[in-house]
C-alpha cells in the first residue's frame, strides 16, 4: 500500500506518532531520511488503500481542498446536492474558500465543516469560527478521535454540538455509531447508549457509515438506530431545554421563532408548531430548542424543503403560498396539517409567518390558533 500524501516527510520528525486506518494501525517515526519516513510498528493489522493517515496531535499540512476536491465541486453543482462536505477544514478560512469556490451557481448548497482536525477544535475562537462559516458540522469521530486520542473525544463531542445549537447550525455524529452490526443483526449495548447519548445531548443527525456501505445487515442497521433515536427523544431530558434563556435576540425572526417555541412548550393543547418560510431558517432556529411537539416546515421552495430534512424535530411540507389570499393562508395551513395527521380539531398549532410571504428574514408574527372541524374538512 503506497501514500500519495508527497508532504508527509516535511510534516513528521523522530518521535512523532503516525496513526493509519482510524487508528487501527499505529507507527512511530523512528527516522526521516530525505522522503523517506522509517518507522516501528507499534500495532500491525491489515492495510488497504484508501486508508486515512493521521498525525498524533494534529500537524499534517494537507490542504482541505484538494485537486480531487475542487472537481467534486463541480460535479456537485451541476447535480444539484443539497449539502456539500468539507473534509479537514483547519479553519474557518477552508469553508469560506469551498464557499467562494461554490460560487453563485452553488449559492444554494449548505457547507458541513467535517471536524476531523486537531486544529479544528484547538480553542474555542477557531471551533466557533468554522461553526460559522458552515451550515452544518459534522462529528467526525474517527480522525477526531486519532488526532486528539480516545479520552478528549467524548468531551469533545458534547463541546461541538453544544457550540453549534448555540450558534444556530445544525450538527451531525458520525463514524462507527453501531459498526458491529456490520457483521452482526444486533446492536452492542455500547452502540444503543452511544447513539442515544448523541440525541440526548442534542445532535441533529446521526450517521452510519461502513455499516450500511459494506455492511451484511443495512437495512436492520437502520432500523435498530430508529428504534434507539425515537426512544431517547421520548426520554424528558431530550424535550426540556433552557436554550439562549437568559440572552438577548439581535433579529425579529429569531425571537419570533425561540418565542414560538417557548410557548409551545407551556401551553397545554398545542399538537405542533408550524413555520411559514421561504428558506427554512425559521424552522431551524425553532429547532435549537428541544420540545417532543413537531416543527412543521411550510415551504414552496424544494430547496429549502430538502434542507429542512436535517434539522431536529422538523417535518418538511411544500406549501405553495403564490395563489393564496392573505386571509386564506391560516387556514389553509391548519387543514394540511390535520390531513397529514400532525393536529385534529380541539388542537392548538403555534403558527409563524410574515406580512410578505417568501421573503427571506421576514417572519414577525407569531399566532395561536385553535383547529376547528373546518380544517378537517379542508375548508377554511
Amino acid at each position: 500500500v503506497g501514500c500519495e500524501y508527497a508532504q508527509l516527510a516535511e510534516d513528521v520528525s523522530a518521535g512523532d506518532r503516525l496513526l493509519l486506518d482510524d487508528g487501527r494501525v499505529v507507527l512511530d517515526v523512528e527516522r526521516v531520511d530525505g522522503q523517506q519516513v522509517h518507522t516501528i510498528v507499534v500495532t500491525g493489522g491489515r492495510l488497504s488503500n484508501n486508508k486515512g493517515i493521521n498525525k498524533q496531535g494534529g500537524g499534517l499540512s494537507a490542504p482541505a481542498l484538494t485537486e480531487k476536491d475542487l472537481a467534486d465541486i463541480e460535479t456537485a453543482i451541476e447535480i444539484g446536492v443539497d449539502y456539500l462536505a468539507v473534509s479537514f477544514p483547519r479553519s474557518a478560512a477552508d469553508m469560506h474558500e469551498a464557499r467562494r469556490l461554490l460560487g453563485e451557481r452553488g449559492s444554494e448548497i449548505g457547507l458541513v465543516a467535517k471536524l476531523e482536525r486537531a486544529e479544528a477544535v484547538a480553542d474555542d475562537a477557531t471551533l466557533d469560527a468554522i461553526i460559522e462559516a458552515s451550515e452544518a458540522v459534522m462529528v467526525a469521530r474517527g480522525d477526531l478521535g486519532v488526532e486528539i486520542g480516545d479520552e478528549k473525544l467524548i468531551g469533545m463531542q458534547k463541546r461541538i454540538i453544544k457550540r453549534a445549537r448555540t450558534l444556530d447550525r445544525a450538527v451531525i455524529t458520525a463514524t462507527q455509531m453501531m459498526e458491529s452490526m456490520i457483521s452482526s443483526p444486533l446492536p452492542t449495548r455500547a452502540e444503543v447508549f452511544d447513539v442515544a447519548n448523541a440525541v440526548l445531548d442534542g445532535t441533529d443527525a446521526v450517521m452510519l457509515s461502513g455499516e450500511t456501505a459494506v455492511g451484511e445487515y443495512p437495512v436492520e442497521t437502520l432500523e435498530a438506530m430508529q428504534r434507539v433515536c425515537l426512544g431517547a427523544e421520548r426520554e424528558r431530558i431530550a424535550q426540556e431545554s433552557s436554550h439562549r434563556i437568559h440572552e438577548g435576540f439581535l433579529r425579529i425572526d429569531e425571537t419570533i421563532a425561540l418565542s414560538a417555541m417557548y410557548a409551545a412548550n407551556h401551553l397545554k393543547g398545542v399538537a405542533a408548531i408550524a413555520c411559514m418560510t421561504s428558506t427554512g431558517y425559521t424552522p431551524l432556529i425553532a429547532s435549537r430548542i428541544r420540545s417532543g411537539l413537531p416543527i412543521v416546515g411550510l415551504a414552496h421552495s424544494p430547496v429549502a424543503q430538502r434542507r429542512m430534512a436535517l434539522y431536529r424535530g422538523v417535518v418538511s411540507l411544500p406549501f405553495d403560498t403564490t395563489a393564496m389570499a392573505v386571509t386564506e393562508l391560516n387556514d389553509r395551513a391548519l387543514a394540511l396539517l390535520v390531513k397529514q395527521g400532525i393536529a385534529e380539531p380541539g388542537d392548538y398549532v403555534i403558527l409563524t409567518r410574515g406580512d410578505e410571504m417568501n421573503a427571506h428574514g421576514g417572519t414577525n408574527t407569531m399566532k395561536i390558533l385553535a383547529v376547528e372541524q373546518k380544517h378537517k374538512e379542508g375548508k377554511g
